[in-house]
């Protein structure tokens, strides 16, 4: 069954202010939910790639800058959290899906973005 918000929103935007606090505390970094934050997150993920964590280590911090892509997503366009078996993902005003927590995944894997990500996924509400 698939719910949308704010019951799916709920675990996601918990998650994205839980990256947000850390960022703040830990690293310094203030993330205002804006489109440019993005570059800093995607900077930070490839940080922490260059450093070797391993995955496991970071599953949870990737899984909170994930969401607070979609959460970036999700105010700048009107997109709404959904979720099924435990997945998240954000679904666009023009029906789109997006999973900015896979993206998170790919990024420290070399192989995405979370700035690229919002930018296609926020361009049709321009």
């Amino acid at each position: 069954m698939q719910e949308t918000r704010p019951a799916a929103a709920a675990k996601p935007a918990r998650w994205a202010a839980d990256a947000v606090a850390a960022m703040r505390e830990g690293a310094r970094l203030h993330l205002d939910y804006s489109a440019q934050s993005l570059w800093r997150v995607d900077r930070m993920i490839d940080e922490i790639r260059r450093e070797g964590a391993p995955y496991a280590a970071v599953e949870s911090v990737l899984r909170g800058f994930g969401a607070y892509a979609g959460e970036v997503v999700a105010r700048q366009s009107g997109a709404e959290w959904w979720s099924a078996g435990g997945d998240h993902w954000i679904r666009t005003p023009d029906g789109r899906l997006w999973d900015p927590v896979e993206e998170a995944r790919r990024c420290f894997a070399g192989q995405g973005s979370l700035r690229l990500l919002c930018r296609d996924a926020t361009a049709g509400a321009r």
